[in-house]
């Protein structure tokens, strides 16, 4: 992703993702820390002194609080941190991993007694543009000018694979870090393609054929994770972009009049899913499943494709069949798009934040900014089967799963040709607006026309928000 966020800038990622998976994971080393030392500048309030190596002053014995989003990437990787951060500092972090983000945290928000670490995300993750709003979300800059634990003499900011700070800006604050570089698109089993003789589709025409074998065979085509609408809705908005191009993306990300009314490529990009819809090439029962009751399906080849992010190996790891072969597939593009099969929406996820209220904000802006080491990059990396947002975060040796490496596999093929939305995060009601409308959708409850004139809708809505005008996208 580029400093635009439509993807520039894959090389440092490229370079060191293509030795991954070549060779064998080494016993992994034990997390070590140095101990703190270096020159005293100021001292805050509960605070230990500022130094150059422990620049917002962490207090050595304090408390640490986590509370970790326990989904597609679980969260052993969490704790083999936090275990680190103690070590280091002397603290005793108590760890939360739960999916409940909302239902555990929003009267602690409330009551201004919030943890001191949150990865904010799933389904019931607190919205982000709300926090924000409510004055609830510690700024990061800091963490993005203090220095690498990898390398002293660089800011954190020069670590990080370019537009990952604008995907954790609002209103022109950095207030959350998204610290997994997810691929998101269709995945397939390339068992059950060798099986059937099927070829991997690089047209949406050639997609539709292959459904269209795959319900001959008694397989549905396309499995659906129907009651979270996020998912196919990525798939959507991923036409919408190949067939209009950044152009088109960019006028959704900026509340445009014409962002879906008056573009022929939106109503093009819906009129082709709902060709799956209207020739019954959906899973039997898929829009009434959960994300893992449709993925344990797809796993069980009852479907041939499945909409996800680069998460969903690492989520299914116990329902995956060992020679099950999980690949990733690009969102197909329709006939006379502006991008090519090899664009893929990329970017980084997964966003972590800093309550403004914690009772160790310090501690967590060092949690943040050792996040970001070559060290716990690499075991995020073994723990989670993903990639961080960190440029060379994995030591030389680690392993990933063939779903992960057919992902590295598509960014290289990718090149510059990566792009993403800001809109998901930037206005929270407009998401989920165009969610449900594609939950209607996919239900053949409401017809394409109708669907861009309620997202054009929740659109319009948006951009009477305040705060939009310091949301834009050049």
């Amino acid at each position: 992703m580029g400093s635009t966020g439509e993807g520039l800038g894959r090389r440092d990622l490229i370079k060191r993702s293509a030795a991954l998976g070549l060779i064998t994971v080494p016993t992994m080393s034990v997390l070590s820390a140095c101990a703190s030392g270096g020159e005293e500048t100021t001292k805050g309030p509960d605070k230990a002194p500022v130094t150059k190596e422990n620049p917002f002053g962490v207090a050595r014995g304090g408390k640490l609080e986590v509370v970790v989003f326990k989904g597609g990437f679980g969260d052993d990787y969490a704790k083999a941190w936090e275990q680190a951060f103690d070590k280091k500092w002397g603290t005793a972090s108590s760890h939360l991993g739960t999916q409940e983000i909302t239902g555990k945290l929003q009267t602690r928000f409330n009551g201004g007694n919030p943890p001191d670490v949150v990865d904010n995300s799933g389904a019931q993750k607190i919205k982000l543009d709300v926090l924000f709003k409510a004055g609830q979300l510690a700024d990061l800059t800091a963490v993005l000018d203090a220095p690498s634990l990898d390398d002293p003499a660089k800011k954190v900011r020069d670590t990080l694979i370019p537009g990952t700070v604008e995907q954790g800006t609002q209103g022109g604050k950095f207030v959350a870090l998204n610290y997994v570089y997810t691929v998101f698109g269709f995945w397939y089993s390339g068992k059950l393609f060798k099986e059937k003789g099927w070829t991997p589709p690089k047209t949406w025409d050639e997609f539709l054929a292959v459904c269209t074998k795959a319900k001959e065979a008694g397989i549905g085509g396309l499995a659906h994770q129907g009651k979270f609408p996020y998912y196919i809705n990525v798939v959507i908005m991923d036409l919408i972009a190949k067939k209009g191009g950044l152009e088109a993306m960019k006028a959704i990300d900026n509340l445009e009049p014409n962002a879906f009314e008056g573009n022929p490529a939106a109503l093009a990009a819906v009129e082709a899913i709902y060709e799956v819809v209207e020739k019954g090439l959906l899973m039997p029962g898929t829009n009434g499943l959960t994300h893992t009751e449709s993925q344990t399906a797809w796993n069980q080849y009852k479907a041939a494709f499945i909409p996800s992010g680069s998460w969903l190996e690492n989520e299914q790891l116990k329902q995956t069949p060992a020679d099950f072969d999980m690949q990733f597939l690009p969102v197909p593009p329709p006939a006379d798009s502006k991008l090519p099969f090899e664009a893929i929406r990329a970017g980084a996820g997964e966003p972590f934040i800093v309550p403004e209220k914690a009772a160790n904000k310090a501690g967590g802006l060092e949690f943040i900014r050792s996040m970001l080491s070559r060290e716990w990059s690499t075991v995020f990396a073994q723990q989670a089967n993903s990639l961080s947002v960190v440029k060379d975060g994995v030591d030389p040796g680690v392993k990933l799963r063939p779903g992960t490496q057919s992902a590295v596999a598509a960014l290289k093929a990718a090149g510059e040709g990566t792009f993403n939305y800001l809109y998901t995060e930037w206005y929270s009601e407009m998401d989920t607006a165009i969610q449900d409308a594609s939950n209607e959708l996919m239900a053949k409850r409401i017809q394409p026309k109708e669907w861009i004139k309620r997202c054009q809708a929740a659109v319009n809505k948006a951009a009477q928000d305040p705060n939009a005008k310091n949301n834009r996208r050049s």
